[in-house]
């Protein structure tokens, strides 16, 4: 009866072991999926301006030691910015543009005074999507940050919007050099 009970066993057996190999296979797949994509996001592109290229900066959601700059204030003049991002007229008073190739959110609180911050939500990473009612906003997850200063007005993101250098010459908004 011994060999009657493992002749049996034998395809179970056999039948359980492909099971747990398309399990782990599909289980390996999927972690790969995700992996990919999510290591892509956090990856920088080393060309780029933008706020990430700043040494000093902490990756997004992640406190810095580092001192943080505050944003310019005030328009300046003459050379030494970085890339121009748009005309000044495109940041209106009391609300801001959005630019996403410099990964950088650009308000102008007040009349002549321009604010730069990332446009990388601290809470999770996506881009911020609007500048509206004194608040740059992301629709990823409801986190809002003040025009004129990038404090957080509404969670769950826990930590401000990264100040960003940017400085006006003639009628054109500079990003950071």
């Amino acid at each position: 009866m011994s060999d009657d009970s493992t002749a049996e066993a034998t395809p179970l057996t056999d039948s359980l072991r492909d099971r747990r190999a398309v399990l782990r296979g599909a289980a390996v797949a999927g972690l790969a999926g995700v992996s990919v994509p999510v290591l892509a996001a956090c990856g920088e592109d080393g060309g780029s301006s933008g706020a990430g290229s700043d040494p000093t900066s902490a990756p997004s959601g992640a406190p810095s030691s580092a001192p943080s700059s505050a944003p310019s204030s005030a328009p300046t003049s003459g050379g030494g910015g970085g890339a121009v991002l748009g005309p000044v007229s495109d940041v209106p008073v009391g609300g801001g543009k959005i630019y996403p190739d410099a990964k950088l959110v650009v308000t102008q609180p007040t009349a002549g005074q321009f604010k730069g911050f990332t446009a990388v939500c601290t809470h999770m990473g996506c881009l911020v999507s609007k500048v509206e009612n004194d608040t740059i906003d992301c629709n990823c997850h409801g986190s809002k940050f003040s025009t004129k200063d990038g404090s957080v007005v509404n969670g769950p993101a826990d930590s401000p919007l990264a100040a960003a250098n940017v400085t006006v010459d003639g009628n054109n908004i500079l990003g950071p050099a």
